[in-house]
């Protein structure tokens, strides 16, 4: 039998996922996290699972993705799910979470375990077996060079991040507070505009000054879908951000009793609600500029910035000719991947890869079989899409019900019938976790 010892490399959401698995089946394992030694552009606390962008992990119904996603990681004993409802802030009908309070709290139960060592250094060559890498898109450069030379080929993108502003520098005068079609609490602010105001923002907004790309960075721009720059968006039509992170179904403006024309929405950063952060405004314009294009919405004219959006450069694997779908390397199945870097995106999503990893690496080194989970659950049906990809060319897959089969009987409404894939998701998880027993 293997050494019944483990590796896991990166201390994000995916490789804290990964190593608690892999510790809670019994198999002893060394964390290596390069903080604080050196942080990534995007990083800027020691602790271990830090969140970078948004601090929303998606919906929590149910007959959701993300709902149904979160829900089979709980099933599958998630360390993360499990942080982060303690330390959830009041998001409507999502689970968004204090974003310090959640670090820490998964930083702890981390470092406590009595099977996990953590070590923080930074590791330039790739462990041959029984490791788990879940190095994020920021991987260090001399790790990259390492994967490469596994791997063969790699695809760039750029990810950017939302602005955060202060709470007590807004005009709430001009904002009210309504969660869309009244889901849940009233729990996102709103910026209303008129035909007008949405005009002007937007002649501004598409001819704001970008932060300049370096040199080498410029012939491989390639923005990911599901992380658009705001301005980016814009330049689609003058109609795009209404359709969009802008768009007000849902929402009546207390003020005149009626839909706004288009509304920007604010979303709680921290439990005090002392910060909010413009939800779907990652950017990559100049900090002056988001200042003075961002300070045009309604509300927002005298707003402090706590944090300026960024944008910074990520990279994902080829990983339908690379990876086995428990993200085992095809050529070295003790060696895994996990996280966004396989090609998975958003935050759950890549923890459930983790999760997947994490327990398949610990089947391995007790000689039983691979973790592979149905492909009719949302976690299998992301980890089949990784290691099999599309139709198109291979890009990032967040999870979607268009992922999971229809129901076997036509069912009109939407939700009713979100709500019965769902189930039926849970009930063949629950089945395969019973099997393994």
């Amino acid at each position: 039998m293997m050494q019944n010892h483990a590796v896991v490399v990166g201390g994000g959401l995916a490789g804290c996922e990964a190593a608690w698995q892999l510790a809670q089946s019994g198999i002893p394992v060394t964390l290596y996290e390069m903080k604080p030694k050196r942080y990534s552009p995007a990083h800027h606390q020691e602790n271990l699972a830090e969140l970078v962008c948004s601090n929303s992990l998606k919906a929590s119904r149910l007959a959701s993705a993300g709902g149904l996603l979160k829900t089979e990681m709980k099933l599958q004993g998630s360390l993360l799910v499990r942080c982060a409802e303690e330390c959830a802030v009041p998001a409507g009908g999502a689970l968004a979470v204090d974003r310090n309070q959640f670090s820490a709290l998964v930083t702890e139960k981390i470092q406590n375990h009595e099977r996990i060592t953590v070590i923080r250094e930074e590791l330039t060559e790739l462990p041959e077996q029984n490791a788990v890498i879940a190095t994020g898109p920021l991987t260090s450069d001399a790790l990259s060079r390492e994967i490469e030379k596994l791997c063969g080929n790699r695809l760039s993108f750029f990810d950017a991040a939302a602005p955060v502003v202060s709470a007590d520098s807004l005009d709430m005068r001009k904002i009210f507070m309504q969660s869309r079609y009244d889901r849940g609490d009233a729990d996102y602010l709103n910026c209303p505009m008129n035909r007008e105001e949405y005009e002007t923002f937007w002649n501004a907004l598409v001819s704001a000054e970008q932060a300049p790309l370096h040199e080498h960075d410029k012939e491989a721009f390639k923005v990911y879908e599901g992380c658009m720059p705001v301005e980016v968006l814009a330049k689609r039509g003058a109609e795009t951000l209404r359709y969009g992170c802008l768009k007000p179904v849902g929402l009546r403006d207390p003020n005149t009793g009626k839909r706004p024309y288009a509304a920007v929405q604010l979303r709680k950063e921290n439990r005090e609600a002392t910060m909010y952060n413009l939800v779907g405004f990652q950017t990559n314009l100049k900090f002056g500029e988001q200042k003075r294009v961002f300070g045009m919405i309604p509300g927002l004219e005298h707003a402090e910035f706590l944090r300026y959006g960024v944008m910074h450069r990520n990279f994902f694997l080829n990983s339908p000719e690379l990876l086995n779908p428990d993200y085992s390397v095809r050529t070295q199945e003790t060696l895994f991947f996990a996280g966004q870097m396989t090609g998975v995106e958003g935050y759950m999503e890549s923890a459930s890869s983790g999760i997947i990893a994490g327990k398949s690496l610990a089947r391995k080194l007790q000689g039983k079989s691979a973790y592979i989970v149905p492909e009719n659950t949302m976690t299998g049906a992301l980890a089949a899409y990784v290691s099999r990809g599309g139709a198109a060319e291979f890009q990032p897959m967040g999870a979607n019900m268009g992922l999971l089969p229809p129901p076997e009987e036509h069912i009109r409404g939407k939700q009713e019938r979100y709500q019965n894939i769902a189930e039926q998701a849970v009930a063949r998880l629950t089945e395969f976790l019973q099997s393994l027993e």
